[in-house]
């Protein structure tokens, strides 16, 4: 998926995490097959998963970041109203793979889809639920620290020519450039709240119509109100993004900016991942469409 990608095999994760944690010798090792972008996932017994980063780095900087993510995940699940993984250790790296890697605790659940609880009012509830609960999470006097989505809309107008550039044969970039120039300019919803900032449905587990687990929170921390309302075009439809908003009590403003985030990851998700990721792929492309529809963003 990446062109700095470091590959590793089901062996030498069973190998590298035996040897760090021998504690871990007699469990059973298992590829998990994902959509994930970011880490190879191996489960460990029936309570961990190990994390190897996908992508290349300097290892110091990603011990850095792993250490920070863990700090994240922890506060995220005292607060998420539903399960979430908590992390368990740092790993190392050896002569097998060349960075840090984490192991964190394992949450049941079957990952959501784009369209399998669309229509799901019980479903929608929850996205309300988990929303707000982040929301009324105390940012400790934090405010948005610049990197990533959740900040100025037109922080992002470099992405987003990157993005039209390399669509050109997939989509029709003149309609998506006018919405973007419509999005870029929003005003501030709000000040900034807590939130989980990639609410895709990779990142949420399901069973009967309901949240049981939330997944990736290593970046959780203040940010632009709207941004975790990106769960709604991702896999709400019509109406029951109209039950979100109304409990939510959303302004127009929020809204549309909370449509602006999706559709800036929606952007980066179609051409990026056209041939090496097909659900991420078809991600960005359900997302565009729900906020192309004649309702969906403005109304």
């Amino acid at each position: 998926m990446h062109h700095n990608q470091i590959p590793i095999e089901l062996s030498t994760a069973r190998t590298i995490i035996h040897d760090q944690f021998p504690e871990y010798i007699n469990e059973q090792i298992t590829h998990l097959g994902s959509t994930g972008t970011v880490n190879a996932i191996f489960r460990i017994g029936s309570n961990a998963t190990a994390r190897f980063p996908l992508q290349n780095a300097e290892p110091t900087k990603m011990a850095a970041a792993l250490r920070d993510e863990a700090v994240a995940m922890a506060d995220f699940a005292e607060q998420c109203p539903f399960p979430a993984p908590k992390p368990l250790r740092l790993g190392q790296p050896s002569p097998l793979y060349p960075l840090p890697w984490s192991a964190q605790s394992w949450v049941e659940g079957d990952v959501a889809t784009p369209d399998g609880l669309a229509s799901s009012r019980k479903f929608a509830l929850d996205i309300v639920h988990l929303i707000a609960s982040l929301r009324k999470v105390d940012t400790c006097g934090r405010a948005f620290g610049g990197q990533g989505r959740g900040g100025r809309l037109r922080d992002h107008d470099q992405w987003m020519q990157v993005c039209f550039q390399k669509s050109k044969n997939l989509l029709d970039v003149s309609q998506l450039e006018r919405l973007w120039i419509d999005f870029r300019d929003l005003p501030s919803s709000g000040h900034d709240v807590m939130s989980h900032k990639d609410l895709i449905p990779a990142n949420i587990l399901v069973e009967n119509e309901r949240i049981v687990g939330v997944l990736d929170s290593g970046s959780f921390g203040p940010t632009d109100p709207a941004l975790d309302l990106v769960a709604v075009w991702h896999m709400l439809d019509w109406e029951q993004q109209r039950t979100v908003r109304s409990l939510l009590g959303s302004t127009e403003v929020e809204w549309k900016r909370g449509a602006a985030w999706a559709f800036v990851q929606a952007m980066g998700l179609i051409w990026y991942y056209q041939y090496s990721n097909s659900s991420m792929c078809a991600l960005g492309r359900s997302t565009l469409r729900r906020i192309l529809s004649d309702h969906a963003v403005f109304s």
